[in-house]
């Protein structure tokens, strides 16, 4: 989950290593650093437990930085060992010769520390990293090359791992990967390796991927090992990700931005896949219909694939079960049932793992990713791209809306094709999706309005209930989840049916309960239940509720409801309250803590 890059080129490489550190922030903020080689031919090192700008700024003064023209950098979130300067990277061996940066987990951590202490290795940290850079100083002990020491000690290890290993003797650089993402490519700044395409992509047209097992140096022409053997690099992948994308612009952070980006981003899929989706889309998978769906994700892409999931059962009455990634070892899914695996990166190591569980029980994998060159995407029968570019705040917003309407079309094209959806109606329920991206600004527009007015009531709470009902609830869910994750103050979420058989005792004068208002009058039965012990209701809905985001029915207003697809823009209420929350509390909305974007470790 940590994010790494390194470069070798003909200009000082320091501004370079923070400059692309700043934008792999999101992928672990507890610890930054750098590393070059100095004159003589050992590595210098520069961490800091501050963010990157901390880094950024003494690096500008660091002498070492000054002529090293090649070097490597990391932005950690802490697995193995405390947060702390002796365990940032990058991690040196005992001579000073070799650094790495390190993303993943090693598994057999107790034997190598043991077996490397025994050999006279001095570890000075608590990471398993740093036995990586120990490991390679033995094998070029006995004369091997960078690139050969590295393909021999990944050859011993288990876990997962994206590295890259510098030797300050000969400034030369190598990257290796197994379960973790790592990118190459060449530029005129020079070549370049990262986590993530987004951290170089100002110097580069053109990138490779890596797959598990490749060594690559790097240096002109990306001289490529597999399996120990020269083969050329894989096809170049065009870099699709602009420099607009990667800065805030005239918004206050990340969060803002992505939630209003909601509009355009639901445009350009339903713009994509809404001619393909009667005839085209299903057929392309190459897929049986299925008689059952299992949903597997996590935390808000798991959200997103059961709105996705109970849209298939509404409309064409296929059941389904939804299951956290993490606990699919331990539960039973149904023989022959369609897998429907929902990851944003497509690189999260607890969905990579059920994936394998998955395809050894039989089932086929529809994916839904917003990344084409994924290990989940590569790996899956089937997949369905979300188009919702670069999102850099760590909490989802764009990527829910972009994989809700993703599997939308998915589901659209099954029951067509199938015939589960008489044709007529199928047209209908898809031109019905050109309506959207006005109910979302419909939303946003309404929100910005009336979530100020209801803040004052939210800001001195210490918890917060929400509830839903049918599809809403889901919604409620993401919002329970947004708010955990920006305020750092606790949130559940219930079906408003199951308040009276527990969840009522939570219920005080003062309580904040947040409700996703379906204008039932089971639900207003419920909101009425609420208020009487004194509980401060925020509703989401139509007019008349706390936050119009649902549309409105008065004369003349532009007719934003799709009501089969659900309270699709409630999500966008939801993200408001969060944020603006979050901010009137003073938390950093685009890096909460703890938290990072790729959870790539398990």
């Amino acid at each position: 989950m940590c994010g790494i890059v390194a470069c070798s080129g003909g200009s000082p490489v320091a501004p370079l290593l923070v400059e692309a550190l700043e934008r792999l922030e999101y992928r672990g903020y507890d610890s930054a650093g750098i590393a070059v080689p100095a004159v003589d031919g050992h590595v210098e090192a520069l961490r800091s437990i501050e963010r990157v700008d901390d880094l950024g700024r003494r690096a500008a003064g660091w002498a070492p930085a000054v002529s090293a023209t090649t070097g490597l950098g990391h932005t950690r979130w802490a697995t193995h060992g405390e947060v702390s300067v002796v365990n940032a990277h990058p991690h040196r061996d005992c001579s000073g010769r070799v650094a790495v940066v390190h993303n993943g987990v090693l598994e057999d951590v107790t034997e190598l520390r043991r077996a490397l202490t025994d050999a006279g290795h001095t570890i000075v940290s608590h990471t398993d990293s740093e036995l990586i850079a120990h490991l390679i100083e033995e094998a070029m002990s006995e004369d091997t090359d960078l690139a050969g020491a590295v393909e021999r000690v990944v050859g011993g290890l288990r876990g997962s791992w994206a590295l890259v290993v510098l030797d300050a003797r000969t400034d030369e650089l190598v990257a290796t990967c197994h379960g973790s993402p790592l990118v190459v490519a060449e530029g005129p700044d020079g070549v370049f390796a990262a986590s993530d395409i987004g951290a170089i992509a100002p110097w580069v047209e053109w990138y490779h991927v890596l797959d598990d097992g490749d060594v690559v140096r790097l240096r002109a022409g990306l001289p490529w090992h597999r399996g120990g053997v020269p083969v050329a690099p894989p096809p170049a992948v065009a870099c699709s990700v602009g420099v607009a994308d990667l800065s805030l612009g005239l918004y206050p952070d990340f969060m803002a931005k992505e939630i209003e980006q909601q509009p355009a981003v639901a445009e350009r899929l339903i713009t994509t896949w809404s001619g393909s989706i009667l005839h085209g889309l299903w057929p392309s998978f190459s897929l049986p219909l299925p008689r059952h769906v299992t949903v597997v994700g996590c935390g808000t892409s798991l959200n997103a694939g059961r709105v996705v999931a109970d849209l298939l059962a509404r409309l064409g009455s296929i059941p389904f079960a939804a299951v956290e990634a993490s606990e699919l070892t331990s539960t039973a899914t149904v023989p022959g049932s369609l897998a429907l695996v929902l990851s944003q990166s497509g690189e999260t190591a607890d969905v990579l793992t059920a994936l394998d569980i998955l395809h050894g029980r039989g089932h086929a994998v529809v994916a839904l990713t917003n990344n084409p060159h994924s290990a989940l995407a590569r790996r899956a029968e089937a997949v369905m791209m979300c188009h919702a570019g670069p999102e850099i705040g760590v909490a989802a917003t764009k990527t829910f809306v972009a994989q809700v309407l993703g599997g939308t079309c998915v589901v659209l094209s099954l029951l067509g094709c199938s015939g589960a959806v008489e044709q007529q109606r199928a047209q209908r329920l898809v031109r019905d999706l050109d309506r959207v991206p006005d109910a979302l600004a419909q939303a946003i527009g309404a929100s910005r309005r009336t979530v100020p007015q209801v803040l004052e009531g939210l800001t001195k709470a210490s918890g917060y209930v929400f509830l839903g009902r049918g599809p809403g609830r889901i919604y409620a869910d993401e919002g329970a989840l947004k708010l955990k994750e920006l305020t750092y103050r606790w949130a559940e979420s219930h079906a408003a049916g199951e308040l009276k058989h527990g969840p009522l005792a939570l219920v005080e004068h003062g309580t904040p309960v947040i409700v996703v208002d379906d204008g039932s009058a089971r639900m207003h039965a419920t909101i009425a239940e609420v208020s009487a012990r004194g509980a401060e209701i925020t509703s989401i809905g139509g007019h008349g509720t706390s936050v119009p985001a649902l549309g409105s029915p008065l004369a003349g207003a532009l007719d934003t409801t799709v009501d089969w697809l659900g309270p699709l823009a409630s999500v966008v209420a939801l993200q408001i309250i969060a944020r603006e929350l979050a901010v009137a509390l003073g938390r950093d909305v685009d890096k909460p803590r703890n938290l990072a974007k790729s959870v790539t470790v398990e």
